[in-house]
């Protein structure tokens, strides 16, 4: 059985190398590239729901990007604090600011997707730039960086959309380090030509991808995946690519309790079991791996089986992963998140693991 359960233990890190070095290496080994502003026609996209303090905050950042032709359509999702109010403010203040006011509507109450899509069909840009409403661009660049990288093939570009740091917080780091791995590993299965998902915190694509599949038609009912059920839907190795440089990320406010945190994760996770087949095939296996090999070597080192092996190769898959992660967590400016790995991946590995138990015995509660 100790043989059977080692030459297990050498697969699963056989498979951690193709994943931290061969796919995600694709990323995080790249050099980010500056392409030249377009000066295309934006609308960025805001959709709120009881967001009153943080649109106040935000809002007036995005009014004051650097770029020539781009208009903001805030939508209020039926708000029952002042956001609407605010809005309206702007709307005032700024002559590119579009209102878009979302009523209950008994069929779709609820569904931020219905929000969104009222959004969309009132801008009246060709290209559409997402955030949310608890989201800030890291400079007045965003929009030019973003939009830079569109061409007349390339009509969906995935961006970063980051945690802010909260010093002296271990959960920060945790979730942070989740943030990176999360974009190291669409990130790089978009540069290998096969994308299946972004986060609309930073995500942009023309507006015709949207219409093509009449929009979030086919997954209406379920009430996430406005960002990665969509973009697993339309995105190709044609039509899609990333953004990277520093002046094109986001930043939101993270969750600052654990059960806050894990209830998101819950809803994110939950729609990764609509991908298409092979993304979940993929997505399940990497972290399969990653827990079996926490789990494995604890049984091989029990009975001291070939434990100069095992020491080895646990030693060895550490260095190509800090490698990895290291350099990837540098693009995105996140190299602090590497300073307690492998704590935190230990700890994010079982929290993953309790999500799907947790999951598979209840729905998670969606939009607000």
């Amino acid at each position: 059985m100790l043989p059977l359960i080692f030459c297990l233990f050498i697969l699963v890190a056989t498979l951690q190398l193709i994943y931290y070095v061969i796919v995600f290496g694709k990323f995080a080994f790249v050099k980010a590239k500056k392409n030249n502003p377009k000066k295309i026609p934006v609308s960025v996209i805001v959709c709120a729901k009881n967001e009153a303090e943080n649109v106040a905050k935000f809002i007036p950042l995005l009014a004051e990007q650097n770029y020539p032709d781009y208009e903001i359509v805030l939508i209020d999702d039926a708000s029952s604090d002042e956001t609407l109010d605010i809005f309206e403010d702007f709307e005032k203040q700024y002559t590119n600011v579009r209102l878009v006011k979302v009523a209950n509507n008994e069929a779709f109450w609820g569904n931020k997707k219905f929000a969104l899509t009222l959004g969309i069909k009132a801008s009246r840009k060709e290209y559409l730039l997402f955030t949310d409403a608890d989201c800030y661009p890291t400079s007045k660049n965003w929009i030019a960086d973003m939009t830079s990288n569109f061409t007349m093939q390339k009509t969906i570009v995935l961006g970063y959309g980051a945690y802010e740091k909260i010093p002296n917080s271990f959960l920060n780091k945790i979730i942070r380090f989740e943030t990176v791995l999360t974009a190291v590993q669409y990130f790089s299965w978009a540069k290998i030509g096969m994308p299946y998902m972004g986060v609309g915190r930073n995500l942009a694509y023309k507006k015709d991808e949207f219409f093509k599949v009449d929009g979030y038609r086919d997954h209406l009912k379920i009430r996430s995946g406005d960002d990665d059920l969509f973009i697993n839907q339309v995105a190709t190795k044609k039509n899609t690519t990333i953004c990277f440089t520093p002046d094109s990320f986001t930043y939101s406010k993270p969750k600052t309790t654990f059960s806050a945190w894990f209830n998101q994760k819950r809803r994110h996770v939950s729609t990764a079991a609509l991908y298409k087949p092979f993304d979940r095939a993929q997505l399940g296996l990497f972290y399969a791996s990653q827990l079996l090999f926490f789990l494995l070597p604890i049984v091989l080192l029990a009975f001291q089986f070939q434990w100069i092996a095992v020491v080895a190769i646990i030693g060895f898959r550490y260095m190509f992963t800090w490698l990895t992660l290291g350099f990837a967590a540098g693009k995105l400016k996140e190299k602090d998140t590497m300073y307690w790995f492998p704590i935190v991946e230990i700890v994010l590995i079982f929290t993953q693991l309790n999500i799907f138990i947790t999951n598979s015995f209840s729905k998670p509660v969606h939009w607000k």
